[in-house]
């Protein structure tokens, strides 16, 4: 049996990458000198059949290295290659980021070629063609933190983006965690849990909003757990790419990656149309013929539940709007109105724990709401919201002041995290 400090060494990065520092220097002399930037990636990819099966295992084996360590100090984030990396794995953990100077340096050659390594051909020629590539990642790993603290899972799943970085091959992975947050751990008002539940209310659309980062797909997944436990519907969940990935239970989950399972979010919704569906999850409303295929799935008196990568519930609602043509706004405005039902828009903060605390904004849409929304006045719903705490509503502001009355979150952080300063500093009494 392997002891700990067997397991230390065999899945050290350090080990793993001396192991694997011949292939690198071997496959990477072969680049042409006279190639630069994007073409010496370029070189990579169309080279990459030089490779055997068990060089490219090593190089996976780095990769899959740095990940293990990124997971065992519970880092959210590793960002590897890039011109802005200096060389260096960086990793977030609890808000922070930060590179890890224990772990060994990579050249630009080096970063691309495992980045590579852990892509199908498809995903690298797509990579070369859009110089973006979104993908998911997955692999065992039998001690990790998870298993430490009870959890069934093994398998690490993690939410990957390629792209370039001063002409340099670049990478972002964030972790997956196996263990889903419940609704109720979510501090969400009764009314709110309301508007989100299939139980209740049948049709519609529900936003889920915030910056990158925010924890926009956790919601997301927490709202499919929630229904999977304890409603009996057809869930199609369209994401790109696809992150906690669901049992069905009471409910029937189909889960299908754009780029993988279908071409495109749009191209999704509206073959869900087709598939018997009651409720819809779209991972994100990226441009203007998803939002118009999303209003479409609500009209014909499904539940959709999107998101979006806005900072308010008011800015969530002009978003959509704006994304569409301008002759088609009115008529968007209206079809908004009428089948729009919550806007939770959240954000992150550090707390004092050192950890990240959910702060969240909450509109619930009522007759007032739609008639401002149909009447183009969504400058008024901020004050809607902030005196309608009976009907379950809550100011991004009101919440932060309920963070820090808690002694959740620090003065500070919550007066950098409201959208309005001078409104969280009258509420706050400073």
């Amino acid at each position: 049996m392997r002891t700990e400090s067997d397991i230390a060494r065999i899945t050290s990065p350090h080990a793993v990458t001396a192991g694997a520092q011949g292939v690198l220097e071997k496959h990477i002399s072969r680049i042409p000198r006279f190639l630069k930037g994007p073409d010496r990636v370029s070189y990579l990819v169309e080279h990459f059949g030089d490779i055997t099966h068990d060089e490219q295992f090593c190089l996976v084996e780095v990769v899959n290295s740095l990940l293990k360590l990124m997971v065992d100090k519970e880092a959210s984030d590793i960002e590897l290659g890039g011109f802005g990396t200096e060389g260096y794995v960086w990793f977030r953990i609890f808000g922070i980021k930060e590179p890890v100077p224990e772990l060994p340096r990579f050249t630009s050659d080096e970063s691309a070629l495992l980045i590579l390594s852990i892509l199908n051909d498809r995903q690298r020629r797509l990579l070369t063609q859009d110089r973006n590539l979104d993908f998911s990642y997955t692999f065992e790993y039998l001690e990790s933190i998870y298993k430490k603290k009870g959890l069934s899972h093994t398998e690490i799943r993690f939410r990957g983006d390629a792209y370039f970085d001063v002409d340099c091959l670049a990478m972002n992975m964030r972790s997956i965690v196996p263990e889903l947050r419940t609704l109720d751990k979510l501090n969400f008002t009764q009314n709110a849990l309301k508007a989100l539940s299939y139980n209740y209310i049948q049709h519609g659309l529900v936003l889920i909003t915030g910056i990158t980062g925010s924890g926009k797909s956790t919601t997301l997944d927490a709202i499919v757990a929630w229904h999977n436990e304890n409603t009996n519907a057809h869930i199609v969940v369209i994401a790109s790419p696809l992150e906690y990935v669901h049992r069905s239970k009471k409910c029937f989950i189909r889960q299908r990656e754009v780029g993988r399972d279908v071409r495109s979010f749009h191209d999704g919704v509206v073959q869900a149309l087709r598939q018997d569906l009651d409720i819809m999850v779209i991972g994100e409303m990226r441009d203007a013929a998803t939002i118009l295929a999303a209003l479409e799935v609500t009209d014909t008196g499904h539940k959709v539940f999107s998101t979006l990568h806005t900072s308010s519930a008011v800015e969530s609602l002009d978003r959509i709007v704006a994304e569409v043509d301008e002759h088609d706004r009115d008529r968007v405005r209206y079809r908004l109105a009428d089948v729009v039902t919550a806007v939770i828009s959240q954000k992150l903060v550090p707390g004092l724990d050192g950890k990240l605390v959910l702060a969240k904004e909450i509109l619930i849409v009522n007759p007032n709401v739609r008639a401002a929304i149909k009447n183009n006045n969504t400058g008024e719903i901020y004050m809607m919201i902030n005196t309608s705490a009976a009907a379950g509503m809550v100011t991004m502001e009101q919440d932060l002041k309920r963070l820090y009355r808690e002694n959740m979150i620090s003065l500070d952080m919550a007066l950098q995290h409201s959208n309005n300063k001078e409104v969280f500093k009258q509420i706050i009494g400073t």
